[in-house]
């Protein structure tokens, strides 16, 4: 690296802060920029990571660290309840408020060393904590410091989107970046929207005691297959949680204490009254301040413009995870991680591909996709077959009182896997037979011949597979050779 001084904010020699030139500049501490960094590092290119905030990003400090913390305690709590129908306790909890969340931060702590300044710098990484802004194409600036770098990767995440409904600025709200840091269990929780983090908050405050409100415009969970959804709406309103869909919410205020949100559907309006509310309306990309336009960079609402190697509009900058719109999940990001290696440093033409990509709600039951669902597969590949097995018919479900849920699969006429959801105990686990399938576009009798322990709740998958051939191995054609060759000795 070539040091010249530099004044912040100037082009003048001065001590107070460097000019380096390195291999690659990486704007973001996430689980993509970190990534990336490390890789880089790793592999002997000089590397420089600009973080403004928390190292970590959002999935360890506000995202999926913190919010299955608090889901562990709640299953805890909910386990606790239904041990009865083991013949277990009799059916009571006792919540801690203050050690569930301790139990949070906690879980933060141990896992913040492996993301931290010090253990990045032990890699050879130059770690700049402060704002990142471009001053050319391939040129950053940060806390004073003029970065030059071969290649750069935008990797800054994204950020609550806090919907302009009249009132809600005025009222203290909840985000998933604030909402960790309570001390107290709120009494009555209004959640303003019923995707993944809207319900995975709703189940877990509900199973820790609260009183729980999700308010939805659309439906519950849209991007996943209805008919999974269905039973873990039915199980979360069995829980007790209060689901308003299709509803509008016209306004947000304040009664004695109290948040009121103000409700219209159907032509009429409704009233909604709680202690907190919790703003769970999907996230937008993290661009202000970086000054894309500097480095030729396109972007809009919806994230920046890449290619399908996450490449830019300026083919030097790379941008990876939330930032570059799509899926928006820690693996994803670090999936987008290997690509922008074996582009910026090894110059492979590798490109993205997210047709085996899963996603989890880790709610009691879990709901995990994979590849297309049912409606996805008959816009795209017209005919198909259906493949279901219940968890009901499966004997470690039974053993364990947990038979919620079933299996779905697709797949051609011919066997070819298209997709995967499941709904059901551990179904996040269980996903990762169908990845592996739909990324190696196996056929199903992969899945069918192969041998499952018993009992285990892996089998559902097995015999979901066997089921694609049950019409023809009991048929009345198999009837007639198993005769035919019995007449024959």
């Amino acid at each position: 690296m070539g040091i010249i001084c530099m004044i912040q904010g100037t082009r003048k020699p001065s001590a107070m802060a460097s000019h380096l030139n390195v291999d690659i500049c990486v704007i973001g501490a996430g689980s993509g920029g970190l990534s990336v960094a490390a890789g880089a590092a790793q592999m002997g290119a000089s590397t420089v990571l600009v973080e403004k905030g928390k190292m970590g990003g959002d999935c360890l400090n506000y995202g999926c660290v913190p919010s299955k913390a608090l889901l562990a305690a709640a299953h805890a709590a909910e386990g606790a309840r239904r041990a009865h129908r083991l013949g277990i306790g009799n059916g009571e909890a006792t919540v801690d408020a203050t050690r569930v969340y301790g139990h949070v931060r906690d879980t933060i702590s141990a896992i913040a060393p492996n993301d931290s300044v010090e253990r990045f710098e032990g890699l050879g990484v130059k770690v700049i904590q402060g704002q990142a802004r471009f001053a050319g194409r391939r040129v950053v600036e940060a806390d004073g410091c003029r970065i030059t770098a071969r290649r750069v990767v935008v990797a800054t995440g994204s950020q609550p989107f806090v919907p302009p409904i009249p009132g809600l600025d005025a009222v203290p709200h909840l985000t998933n970046e604030t909402v960790f840091e309570l001390q107290a269990l709120p009494r009555h929780l209004i959640i303003v929207g019923g995707g993944p983090i809207g319900v995975e908050m709703a189940q877990a405050h509900r199973h820790l005691g609260a009183e729980v409100t999700v308010l939805e415009m659309a439906t519950l969970m849209p991007r996943d297959d209805p008919e999974l959804v269905d039973v873990l709406r039915t199980r979360l309103k069995a829980d007790g949680v209060d689901i308003r869909e299709g509803v509008e919410v016209v306004g947000v205020g304040q009664e004695g204490g109290d948040v009121v949100a103000t409700l219209r559907h159907d032509g009429g309006e409704a009233r909604v009254e709680g202690t907190h509310i919790l703003v769970a309306a999907g996230r937008r990309p993290t661009v202000q301040g970086l000054d894309l336009e500097a480095a030729g960079i396109e972007f809009s609402a919806t994230g920046i413009e890449v290619d399908a190697r996450l490449r830019t509009t300026n083919k030097r900058v790379f941008a990876i995870g939330d930032v570059a719109g799509g899926h928006q999940f820690t693996h994803a990001a670090g999936y987008h991680a290997g690509i922008v290696i074996r582009n910026a440093l090894f110059r492979l033409p590798a490109k993205v591909d997210t047709n085996a990509l899963p996603w989890v709600t880790y709610t009691m039951p879990e709901l995990a996709q994979v590849g297309l669902t049912e409606i996805q597969a008959k816009r795209q590949a017209g005919d198909i077959r259906l493949l279901r097995w219940p968890f009901a018919e499966n004997d470690r479900a039974r053993t364990e009182a947990d038979t919620d849920g079933l299996i779905k699969v697709v797949t051609t006429p011919r066997g070819r896997i298209l997709g995967a959801g499941i709904v059901g105990p551990r179904a996040g686990e269980l996903i990762h037979t169908w990845v592996l399938a739909v990324s190696r576009k196996m056929k199903i009798g992969a899945i069918a011949n192969m041998i499952a322990p018993y009992p285990t709740l892996g089998e559902v998958s097995k015999r979901a597979a066997g089921s694609f051939y049950t019409p023809a191995l009991f048929g009345e054609g198999t009837k007639k050779i198993v005769r035919l060759l019995a007449r024959l000795g």
